[in-house]
């Protein structure tokens, strides 16, 4: 009888931990919902949105969630380390080239997914991401999470 208490016991803890660790990073859910909230950011005040994206402020930094966009000319215009570098040069940790896929499947009204392997932030290895993709004017935008 003991045995099956402990047994319950530590899978409870186990579950727990497991619950906390997954609240230290952003969901799909939480990621759409935060580019469609810099999609209406952008469209009332492009300058000063792109500003709170870089500085994550206004609610535009979540964990491990952010927006980031790139000017016509594939400069990022929006990002918290990379703000001024070509994304469109981007490439993931598998060579992928990750910023031109972003900018040859955001449109205009419509949000697409575009998959790659980046580590999460504060580490080295890989993991999968994706990124939500779109285009708001001038500007290719995307708000990504790790699965």
């Amino acid at each position: 009888m003991s045995r099956t208490v402990s047994f319950v016991i530590a899978a409870a803890a186990f579950a727990a931990a497991g619950s906390v660790f997954a609240a230290d990073f952003g969901t799909a859910a939480e990621a759409k919902a935060m580019l469609d909230k810099a999609i209406a950011a952008l469209k009332a005040d492009k300058a000063a949105a792109l500003t709170a994206f870089s500085k994550g402020e206004g609610g535009f930094k979540d964990r491990d969630l952010y927006p980031f966009c790139g000017g016509s000319d594939g400069v990022f215009t929006a990002h918290p380390t990379l703000t001024g570098k070509n994304m469109k040069e981007l490439k993931d940790k598998t060579g992928k080239a990750l910023g031109e896929e972003m900018y040859k499947t955001a449109q205009e009204g419509k949000v697409a997914e575009v998959a790659y392997m980046w580590p999460r932030p504060g580490a080295t290895d890989p993991v999968q991401k994706v990124s939500y993709v779109t285009k708001v004017g001038d500007q290719v935008c995307a708000v990504g999470y790790y699965k």
